[in-house]
């Protein structure tokens, strides 16, 4: 691990996708926090995230950004909450926020009052690159999903690591990510549904293609629950040659220890 970056890690504050998963919190849904250079990020911050973060025992006033691929209610829920407890109830302007346009205008899930509290607002569109601290992230293309979806691609020293949020499949996406670890959602077991999200043949055709050194699956709908997720990517492990594992509620993960991964 370079000495300059001594620190890569993502924890998942909760694995659910989809509306019923959600909901009856069979899965938590608390999105991720990634430790990065020891600039502390969080991601998609759905329901449940300001507990989820206080009983993993991580503190939103070290915050450095809290970044939204899209306003979805599984994505976006405890945004609100955790500019506040980033900002320390709005009393010390800190950290930076950004979200697509559409969670800004219109009928925002930003909320207008908690737009003072942090140092910057930053608008996401698709070509775009951004730096928070020592850290670099991309914004590749726009996603096929029913609103403004955006996912991300990060820049470390010997490291390079891409989340792919909720989409339909698209060429783009193979064309567009790439990484030595790729996070990914996968709501669907099968594919030929008339949803905007990933199935598990959608994943494995960006394994594929990508081929990175490693896979994360996350964000599960109840079909894929019920297929249990880690002989899920097991399955894809093997049909792959790329590992590939299933998030959990909690785990935290070291992505550079994941880039090495034969």
């Amino acid at each position: 691990m370079p000495d300059a970056f001594p620190s890569a890690t993502i924890t998942f504050l909760g694995t659910a996708g989809a509306r019923v998963m959600v909901a009856k919190q069979i899965l938590a849904s608390g999105g991720m926090w990634l430790d990065l250079a020891g600039e502390q990020i969080l991601m998609d911050p759905g329901p449940g995230c300001v507990v989820q973060a206080t009983k993993r025992k991580l503190d939103p006033t070290k915050l450095s950004a809290i970044i939204l691929s899209h306003r979805h209610i599984d994505h976006a829920n405890d945004i609100n909450i955790m500019i506040e407890a980033m900002t320390e109830g709005g009393f010390k302007k800190r950290g930076l926020v950004f979200a697509p346009s559409d969670a800004l205008e219109g009928d925002p899930v930003v909320l207008k009052y908690v737009r003072p509290f942090p140092e910057k607002i930053i608008t996401l569109a698709a070509g775009q690159s951004h730096q928070i601290g020592g850290v670099t992230f991309t914004v590749p293309l726009r996603h096929r999903h029913g609103v403004e979806t955006y996912g991300f691609i990060f820049e470390l020293p010997g490291l390079t690591f891409s989340y792919i949020p909720d989409t339909r499949f698209i060429p783009e996406l193979v064309q567009s990510y790439r990484g030595d670890v790729i996070i990914i959602n996968v709501v669907r077991l099968e594919a030929g549904h008339p949803f905007d999200h990933l199935s598990v043949p959608d994943v494995r055709t960006i394994i594929q293609g990508i081929r990175p050194k490693a896979a994360i699956l996350t964000h599960f709908g109840m079909n894929m629950w019920r297929a249990r997720p880690w002989e899920v990517a097991e399955r894809l492990t093997q049909e792959t040659g790329v590992k590939v594992k299933a998030a959990s509620d909690g785990m935290k993960a070291d992505l550079y220890e994941l880039a090495e991964t034969k």
